[in-house]
């Protein structure tokens, strides 16, 4: 068993992205720059946005980070987004989810322009996707397919099976692994809650992903050995034993699962860091769109 270890990629994605950067610099081009709009006080987006920042920092991006209190208005926002897709020194914009209830997530990111969508969420940067065009892929699947390229993971004619649906992992992931080029051109089997024979279903896998956001999910039973197993949860759980009061678990049960597995991803410290590194790579090429 061997670990995907999303930090080490993420930092060779950073290395790679900083002497980019600096190549830039010293030819009188442009740099990236990436603006962040932060809603709140949530403390798991301050956290989240605030290693985005640092990350353009280390590499030699601008980072403009707005933040606007959480009564904001949703026409206020939608004005605040005009603005940023207006400026031309601005590449990419990201506003962090989740949003107030009173803001509706889909007119805020139909807003953003879709050269700026480094996020990977609007509907012509997905409908782009699907159809195989050049597009921004969402970061955490775009992150995954990284990890897999980084490790030389074999996809071809692999059956990949994705637990969970959601327009920010699932479904997105299930079309980028099915894409004809490496790492693609597997046969992608996706379940959700509605599945029946889920366990049988992945036993047939080569590759399992595993994004349902419900811990430990994944049990040893339900792996074959060998398999490749990525872990895109990460659930706060109650644990007296730790300081903080709480453990970090995946959507798998990384002791019983690892040792029948070639390799896994941890947790943290697999996906998680690829999010930043994708969402990176997302900017550099809005930013190199531009030339």
């Amino acid at each position: 068993m061997q670990l995907l270890d999303g930090k080490i990629v993420s930092q060779a994605v950073k290395d790679r992205l900083k002497v980019q950067t600096e190549e830039r610099l010293e030819a009188g081009k442009k740099v990236p720059h990436l603006a962040a709009v932060l809603i709140g006080n949530n403390g798991a987006s301050e956290t989240y946005v605030g290693s985005k920042v640092r990350s353009c920092a280390e590499i030699g991006f601008k980072s403009t980070l707005i933040r606007l209190e959480e009564s904001i208005s949703e026409d206020e926002l939608l004005y605040k987004l005009d603005e940023l897709n207006a400026d031309f020194d601005i590449d990419g914009i990201l506003v962090q989810l989740p949003l107030p209830s009173h803001i509706a997530e889909e007119k805020v990111i139909e807003r953003i322009l879709a050269s700026k969508d480094v996020d990977g969420f609007h509907p012509e940067s997905v409908g782009r996707m699907v159809q195989g065009l050049p597009a921004y892929y969402p970061a955490t699947p775009y992150g995954i397919l990284l990890l897999l390229e980084h490790y030389n993971i074999e996809t071809k004619g692999k059956h990949a099976v994705v637990i969970g649906r959601s327009n920010i992992v699932g479904r997105p992931i299930s079309i980028m692994l099915s894409k004809p080029d490496y790492p693609g051109n597997c046969t992608v089997t996706v379940c959700h809650s509605q599945t029946k024979n889920l366990k049988e279903l992945c036993l047939q896998g080569d590759i399992i992903i595993a994004a349902l956001g419900r811990p430990e999910f994944l049990k040893a039973d339900m792996v074959k050995d060998g398999a490749v197993v990525v872990d895109v949860g990460i659930t706060r759980v109650p644990d007296a034993s730790k300081k903080s009061g709480f453990s970090i678990k995946g959507d798998v049960d990384f002791e019983g699962v690892a040792p029948k597995c070639s390799y896994i991803t941890p947790v943290p410290g697999g996906v998680g860091p690829m999010t930043i590194a994708a969402l990176l790579m997302n900017t550099y090429k809005a930013c190199v769109a531009k030339d």
